[in-house]
C-alpha cells in the first residue's frame, strides 16, 4: 500500500513477455508446416547443432540469471508486482534486460536446433512486439517510480546488449 491507501501495481501488460516468443517459435513451426523453410537445406549440420544447443543453454542461463538477481534483490519479477528498487547488480550490469536477451538467444537456439528459418525470419516482429508492448510500459513504470536513478541506470546500461 502506499501512502494514500492505493495499492501499488508492476507496469502489467496486455501479454507476457515468454509467450511473445513461444508464439514466435509455434508461428514459424506452424509456417515451416506449410512452406519448409530450413537454415540448411541439406539438414542441420553438427556445427548447426552444436551452436544451437550452446545458444539455447545460454539463453536459459541468462535469463534464470536475470531472475534470480531479481529475486535476491526482493523486488518485482512479474509484471503485476510492483518494483521495491532499480536492481543494478548480476546481468542488469550489461543489459536492462537481461531475461529478455536470454529468450532472445535461446529462440534463436531452438531455430538452430530445429533448422528452422522461419521463426529466424519472425525474430523482427517478436521484438518489435516485445518492446513496444512490455519494454515501453516497464520503462515508463520505472521512469515514474525512481525518476532520477532510473534515468541515471539507462544513461549507463544499454536496453539489449
Amino acid at each position: 500500500m502506499t501512502g494514500n491507501g492505493r495499492s501499488r501495481r508492476g507496469p502489467g501488460g496486455p501479454v507476457p513477455p515468454t509467450l511473445v516468443y513461444f508464439g514466435g517459435i509455434f508461428a514459424g513451426w506452424w509456417l515451416d508446416s506449410i512452406r519448409r523453410f530450413p537454415i540448411d537445406g541439406a539438414g542441420a549440420s553438427i556445427a548447426q547443432f552444436v551452436l544451437g544447443g550452446i545458444a539455447l543453454a545460454l539463453g536459459f542461463v541468462f535469463f534464470f540469471w536475470g531472475l534470480f538477481t531479481f529475486a535476491r534483490a526482493r523486488t518485482g519479477i512479474m509484471l503485476q508486482q510492483d518494483a521495491s528498487h532499480v536492481v543494478e547488480s548480476g546481468p542488469y550490469r550489461f543489459t536492462r534486460n537481461p531475461m529478455y536477451v536470454g529468450l532472445t538467444v535461446g529462440y534463436v537456439g531452438l531455430a538452430l536446433l530445429f533448422n528452422f528459418a522461419w521463426p529466424i525470419v519472425l525474430l523482427p516482429i517478436v521484438l518489435i512486439v516485445t518492446t513496444l508492448t512490455v519494454i515501453a510500459r516497464e520503462e515508463r513504470y520505472m521512469h515514474a517510480r525512481f525518476g532520477p536513478a532510473y534515468e541515471m541506470y539507462c544513461a549507463r546500461v544499454p536496453r539489449w546488449l
